[in-house]
């Protein structure tokens, strides 16, 4: 009966940690509790709100139609969904990626909304398959190289360059893309008398709203007993 016999290895309990560690999904979604369904559909309603707008927002920075941010929103969260295990990483566009996906659309000089897609989708491909490869690697560690004054000066002066960045939407002006930051604030002085009023206060509106809410919001929602 040897050669007869069942191999029942997927049944090996080492292997079955090992299809947990390939389909992370798996620990959760066997263990899943009915009563924090409700939760979770709030939260991922919440960030859907924010992200839709966010993601839109993002898709114009790195020069690309807005209607990518929000494939770019939707897409990484359903693969990390299933193929991730923190549950408190955010997956999705960023600030500084489209920072750098626009300075390497505008370095190769793209003159068509193909090729500039097309660029965006290359980089993205081959920056997946950089991390993959580090990752099997296991270079993480590089990260712990970086000094704070590195990161805090990449960090601030990207924060500048998106501010800028966003200047001709802010005033309603044409400002050329390939312009350095400084350029950008000399060329809207230049033309300051060619903005368009309804724009500019409109953004002020939305400036002053977003900075009431940041300062207050909490303070109404303890007084209403939404927030601890």
């Amino acid at each position: 009966m040897t050669g007869h016999t069942l191999n029942l290895s997927f049944m090996n309990p080492k292997r079955h940690v090992s299809l947990h560690n390939y389909f992370p999904f798996l620990n959760w979604l066997l263990n899943y509790r009915r009563e924090n369904l409700t939760g979770d559909m709030i939260a991922g309603v919440i960030v859907a709100v924010m992200l839709v707008p966010q993601g839109m927002a993002y898709a114009m920075l790195a020069g690309l139609p807005p209607q990518v941010g929000l494939y770019a929103s939707i897409a990484p969260l359903f693969i990390y969904g299933l193929l991730g295990t923190s549950t408190a990483l955010a997956v999705g566009p960023v600030a500084v990626m489209s920072i750098l996906t626009a300075s390497a659309i505008e370095s190769i000089g793209a003159d068509s909304l193909e090729a500039m897609l097309s660029i965006s989708i290359t980089l993205a491909l081959m920056i997946g398959l950089i991390q993959m490869l580090m990752g099997i690697l296991r270079v993480g560690f590089l990260v712990n190289f970086l000094s704070h004054p590195v990161l805090a000066g990449f960090t601030s002066a990207v924060a500048i360059i998106i501010a800028l960045s966003q200047l001709k939407h802010l005033l309603g002006i044409q400002i050329p893309r390939e312009k350095l930051p400084h350029e950008i604030v000399i060329y809207a002085v230049q033309h300051f008398s060619e903005t368009n009023i309804t724009v500019l206060v409109l953004s002020l509106l939305s400036i002053g709203i977003l900075i009431f809410f940041k300062k207050y919001l909490k303070f109404f929602l303890k007084r209403l007993s939404i927030s601890e």
